[in-house]
């Protein structure tokens, strides 16, 4: 009997409210499809880092043949293969727990296999080039991406060693503009949340205000405090998990139609967050919403719990 009558005031509360209702299920939406973006892009960045990074391998330009604005190519000439398999020891001998593996790429090899793939006519710049105008160089793929600098150190100074660089370096612009957006939603979803929980207040307020004669007499006869506020607590919990939900399936949406249909298809080097992304973080999003809707009822309604 208690159960089917807290479900009759909830029923009678949802009915008597229910501008104040869609306008907390739409800022409830709103707020979790903020804070959902937010934890996707913070996600999509961890998953490029975590699958990117894996791949890439610090560079080492060895000097090419002619003039170079280095100081370790004065001699204006191509390291000789001794130097080369010197430059390979050194770098097992002082580096064996940073570098996992040593790859020689040949002018002719990096011609063929790289240059020609992103400029299939040869031509850059206006000139059509050929393998003799590539450099060779030292693929160093590492045990800790993050040890680069310890790479660089050892290497830089070395004669017949133009330049070493780390293929991050090309993505980081992209990470850091990716991260400061995660921030931005972070700070807008927060202040949403904080709309919702303000709303969610006044309108449970509202609703017990309007029925403050009907609370009373429940109280006359006896009723506990719990049986008279969780009729507005639910109607508040309601009102929330339509609207979380409703963030979780535009969350999906978006994913399905922008990334997996569109971008997937554009940019295909890197791995990007899916339908199961969007499935692991809805349930926290619909019991985050579930919950700032229960404290900010239970807050609102303290005054109607006093006997």
């Amino acid at each position: 009997m208690r159960a089917r009558f807290i479900l009759s005031e909830t029923w009678t509360s949802l009915k008597r409210n229910v501008p104040m209702l869609l306008s907390v299920m739409l800022v409830t939406f709103i707020s979790f499809l903020f804070i959902g973006a937010s934890v996707l892009t913070q996600a999509q960045i961890t998953k490029a880092k975590g699958g990117w990074y894996d791949q890439v391998e610090v560079v080492v330009w060895l000097c090419p043949d002619g003039t170079s604005q280095s100081a370790n190519c004065a001699s204006g000439k191509s390291p000789s293969a001794s130097e080369i398999d010197a430059l390979q020891q050194k770098i097992r001998d002082e580096l064996p727990d940073v570098v996992s593996k040593i790859t020689y790429m040949s002018k002719e090899d990096f011609y063929k296999d790289t240059f020609l793939k992103q400029y299939p006519n040869g031509e850059y710049q206006g000139r059509t080039l050929t393998a003799d105008d590539m450099q060779a160089s030292l693929w160093l793929k590492l045990k800790n991406p993050e040890k680069y600098q310890v790479v660089a150190e050892v290497l830089s100074g070395q004669d017949g060693v133009e330049e070493v660089s780390d293929q991050r370096q090309i993505f980081e612009p992209v990470f850091a503009v990716l991260n400061r957006a995660t921030v931005i939603t972070a700070v807008l979803a927060a202040v949403m949340v904080l709309v919702a929980i303000m709303l969610t207040a006044t309108t449970i307020r509202m609703s017990a205000a309007s029925r403050s004669k009907e609370t009373e007499i429940m109280r006359l006869v006896g009723a506990s405090n719990w049986t008279i506020r969780l009729p507005f607590i639910l109607e508040g919990v309601v009102a929330s998990l339509v609207g979380s939900v409703l963030s979780c399936v535009m969350l999906s949406v978006i994913v399905r139609t922008f990334i997996s249909g569109w971008l997937a298809q554009s940019v295909t080097w890197i791995p990007y967050v899916d339908q199961m992304t969007v499935l692991m973080i809805s349930p926290f999003l619909v019991a985050g919403a579930v919950l700032l809707s229960v404290v900010a009822s239970t807050i609102s309604l303290r005054r109607y719990l006093k006997a």
